[in-house]
């Protein structure tokens, strides 16, 4: 077991490992480039995003969904379901980590990573809205494996895409069941064996029930969940900057000045030190966010829109709210709650996140931390647990729609049951694997997105140009028979 952790820690965290440069240049090449080509549309159209995302959804609160549209979920639950699996622990501990493994320049290397990945999610959602099949219960089915199959015509990398995406699946539960087991292990200061197989037990047999219902159950659960710990997060953070307000200016000036950290690079951006910290502070981001990895694209591509553009602006505003919102106040939590120069590098992530907590409110913030970070990473495990479903489905389509099940039962099984086994795993060794899954999973679709962003281009193009009144032909769905649907879904509205 000790070599097994030691070839997964190199290939996880040396700079040549999948996490090493190739790695990170890719995503923020694909990132640039998906901006050039869209000319910055996360700037100029950020005040659309809002207008057709947040803003009529708070409006359409406790209105019926459409009844028509059964086989569906709403763009919200799509988007809830979507960021149960952004909002985790990633945006919580992850930050966290990175601050103390990568200092808090790696903070500054999340927002880079955001800004950038605002627009690589934003074309996975389109492609995966545009490239999404039908079956003949009208459920629809998207993800980075059909638009690389359908759109790229690369079926082979299809199949290499949706392996990778079962095998990071279970790799991000076991983070979120991990931390929920340290999370409150550390709040009842009691770490025995027995205790973390008794909660990997109970999460195990909650996953279990909500995942039988499918995508819809999971976009229930996330739309109720997800959307009152956030606003209980970022209320409990934002009093915790307030009361130490005084540090905040010094914390911003830390995130800055270590960005690059000149003096240990040695003069060199590309120096040891700075390489580290761009590395810590991408793969934290990317694991928050997951934008690059085309796996929240399976969420959207359920949704009842029928314009891709639109769910791809939620997109935009859910890595938005991710990294820019969330992330960013953790980040100012621990900077501003901590000294970070008495850091000895020996703390560990979770009871570094749960002291910001307990300094500012006591007993009731180790109480509320205890509560939120295991729902956070709950409703990540639920959203992991589809889109490995869907993996699964797409690599056994070629086994009818019986063998299919059977094939999707036993990933459930073994999914949950991991569930149990990952709660005794440790924490770094949790990460790594992680880390390396995400990794895989990134590469065929980054492939894609380059490779489809001519299409995203004109889909773009063709949304806009009807919003200013142009009667043109609607690019909706790269299949005629679909388009034709949709159009007439759009003119009955």
């Amino acid at each position: 077991m000790n070599a097994f952790e030691k070839v997964i820690d190199f290939l996880a965290n040396h700079q040549f490992g999948v996490w090493g440069w190739p790695t990170i240049v890719l995503i923020l090449a694909t990132g640039i480039f998906v901006t050039v080509r869209l000319k910055a549309l996360q700037i100029r159209k950020f005040g659309h995003m809002l207008n057709v995302t947040i803003i009529p959804t708070v409006k359409s609160i406790g209105k019926e969904h459409k009844k028509d549209r059964v086989n569906s979920i709403s763009q919200f639950e799509a988007f809830s379901a979507a960021i149960s699996g952004t909002i985790g622990t990633g945006n919580i501990i992850g930050v966290t980590s990175a601050i103390l493994t990568g200092g808090p320049g790696a903070v500054f290397w999340m927002w880079i990573s955001a800004f950038f990945g605002m627009l690589t999610n934003y074309a996975e959602n389109v492609l995966g809205l545009y490239y999404r099949k039908k079956d003949e219960e009208g459920n629809f089915s998207g993800g980075a494996m059909y638009y690389i199959t359908y759109g790229l015509g690369w079926k082979w990398l299809g199949y290499v895409a949706s392996a990778f995406c079962a095998v990071a699946a279970i790799g991000m539960s076991s983070v979120q069941t991990n931390k929920i087991t340290s999370t409150i292990t550390s709040a009842v200061k009691y770490d025995a064996t027995w205790l973390k197989i008794a909660i990997g037990a109970v999460v195990a047999v909650l996953i279990a029930l909500i995942i039988i219902g499918g995508i819809k159950r999971v976009g229930k659960v996330a739309s109720i969940l997800v959307p009152f710990m956030s606003i209980l997060f970022f209320i409990m953070a934002i009093i915790i900057i307030i009361i130490n307000i005084a540090a905040l200016p010094s914390a911003i000036g830390m995130i800055f000045k270590h960005a690059l950290n000149f003096g240990s690079a040695a003069g060199g951006i590309f120096g040891y030190a700075t390489a580290d910290i761009i590395r810590k502070g991408m793969a934290r981001g990317v694991f928050s966010n997951e934008a690059g990895l085309g796996s929240s694209v399976i969420a959207h591509s359920a949704s009842e829109t029928r314009e891709p553009v639109k769910q791809g602006l939620w997109g935009v505003f859910e890595v938005f709210l991710d990294t820019f919102v969330v992330c960013t106040l953790t980040a100012l939590v621990i900077l501003t709650a901590y000294d970070t120069a008495t850091f000895t590098g020996s703390e560990s992530d979770t009871s570094v996140a749960l002291g910001a907590f307990a300094s500012t409110f006591g007993i009731f913030g180790i109480i509320v931390f205890s509560v939120i970070l295991p729902v956070f990473a709950f409703t990540t495990i639920l959203a992991w647990s589809y889109y490995g479903e869907k993996s699964v489905e797409f690599l056994s389509q070629k086994l009818g729609k019986k063998g299919q099940k059977i094939t999707v039962l036993i990933f459930k099984i073994l999914y949950v049951a991991l569930i149990v086994v990952a709660a005794v795993m440790t924490s770094d060794l949790v990460w790594s694997i992680s880390d390396i899954s995400n990794a895989l999973m990134a590469i065929p679709n980054l492939i894609a997105v380059v490779g489809l962003s001519g299409i995203v281009v004109k889909i773009t193009a063709n949304y806009f140009k009807r919003k200013s009144g142009e009667k043109i032909e609607p690019m909706l769905s790269a299949y005629p028979e679909i388009n034709e649907e949709f159009k007439n879904d759009i003119i009955n509205e």
